[in-house]
């Protein structure tokens, strides 16, 4: 079964790739004409590669017997009439092929068989997104003219699937299938042309033919699109316009893939038609975070992590010798004397000791001769001039001091 799809490139893209392939593109669409999704749902406008032939297909030129579509094929006559003219009653001959040229074409997904009167709703149009294998086996039916005379290809970059968990298999994972390879995936399709009553408009619309599923995604489904190899000789015999008779042939290209495919889980918003994001076609881990992607960019830078300081790679780099001891920090041009004093002061409050006094700058000496220095007290040698023990930035209450302790603004005015 293929219920969705990843077609998130550009039409001018899939021409590049299928030309690269050895797929001719005679004729494509514009960029803006075909919808670029990485959610792409059954009713949207997909590209589709098919021979240029006529609405109703080449017609079969074969007079042995009836053919079994010949009351479909009359029917689709009436309505459309061969392009500009030409004339196809007769085949062209073995000795002298016709050449047919392939296009890159918009059409909606959900085939509308061209006897169809009214546009159908969309239950109706979902019951023909995808076509099984086996229901081509016998030459009746709705598809039995679409197999004979439009098989197309549906381009795809790959294919959603849901894997069904828990009780009743209310839990669904969706899972992304695409080529190993990383080339477009080319859908085995059958298209067809209607035009409703009271209109003049044409309406292509295709459907995507499904097998079982191999080995690799058994586990995840019992079906899976046909997948077929682009440029190889089972393409360009299901592209074939003059093969018009469905044959074992044709039917044995109807298997399940034998290449390498890539399955793995995905963001879950894809299971919601109308969200779109390039995140849809990257695998989630499981183990850390499904719904986190950022792991899958290599490129991306790690996210910083809150509370958490990441450390930087060590560098090897030559230490510079300073007088003293090294850090990181610049060493200070002078000492700051403040700091100091206050450093000194918790230093010595805490041992209980009264602070000593530091020299803060040289002061000129006062000019000779000195008349009289201040006595000592208690038999103690006076202090320098210099010597300040009450010298603070705050501006505090004037202390009692003793002689021989005034402050050094007193001993200058005498």
């Amino acid at each position: 079964m293929c219920g969705r799809y990843a077609l998130g490139i550009r039409a001018s893209f899939v021409r590049y790739q299928l030309e690269q392939q050895g797929m001719p593109v005679d004729e494509a669409p514009e960029d803006d004409e075909a919808r670029e999704t990485y959610n792409f749902p059954p009713g949207s406008y997909g590209l589709v590669y098919r021979a240029d032939v006529p609405d109703h297909g080449v017609r079969d030129t074969d007079d042995s017997g009836p053919s079994s579509t010949a009351p479909q094929d009359e029917q689709h006559e009436e309505q459309f009439p061969q392009h500009d003219g030409a004339q196809e009653s007769v085949a062209p001959a073995a000795s002298q092929p016709k050449h047919y040229n392939y296009q890159i074409k918009v059409m909606k997904w959900g085939l509308i068989p061209f006897w169809t009167k009214r546009s159908p709703d969309y239950g109706s149009m979902l019951r023909t997104i995808n076509c099984r294998d086996d229901s081509l086996l016998e030459n009746k039916g709705m598809w039995n003219t679409m197999k004979q005379k439009k098989r197309c290809l549906v381009i795809a970059q790959g294919f959603y699937e849901w894997l069904k968990k828990g009780p009743g298999g209310k839990e669904k994972i969706p899972h992304f299938v695409k080529r190993k390879d990383g080339q477009l995936m080319c859908f085995a399709g059958l298209w067809d042309c209607v035009k409703y009553e009271d209109t003049e408009e044409k309406l292509y619309t295709y459907t995507i033919i499904t097998t079982d599923s191999n080995k690799q995604l058994s586990f995840l489904h019992d079906r899976m699109p046909v997948i077929l190899e682009p440029g190889t000789e089972e393409v360009k015999l299901w592209l074939d316009p003059t093969r018009n008779k469905w044959s074992k042939e044709l039917q044995a290209l109807l298997k399940p893939y034998q290449g390498e495919l890539e399955c793995y889980p995905v963001n879950q918003a894809v299971g919601k038609v109308g969200n779109n994001s390039p995140s849809f076609i990257v695998p989630i881990d499981s183990k850390e975070n499904k719904k986190n992607i950022a792991n899958f960019f290599k490129n991306t830078p790690p996210k910083k992590t809150k509370g958490k300081v990441e450390e930087e790679p060590e560098e090897d780099r030559e230490t510079v010798e300073h007088d003293g001891t090294e850090n990181k920090a610049p060493l200070p041009a002078t000492a700051n004397p403040v700091e100091e004093k206050r450093g000194q002061k918790r230093t010595h409050e805490d041992e209980g000791e009264e602070s000593p006094t530091k020299k803060v700058a040289k002061i000129p000496s006062p000019p000779s001769p000195v008349k009289s220095l201040p006595k000592a007290v208690g038999g103690k040698k006076p202090k320098s001039a210099t010597s300040n023990k009450n010298m603070t930035l705050k501006s505090s209450p004037a202390k009692k001091t003793e002689s021989g302790t005034r402050r050094i603004t007193n001993f200058f005015t005498k």
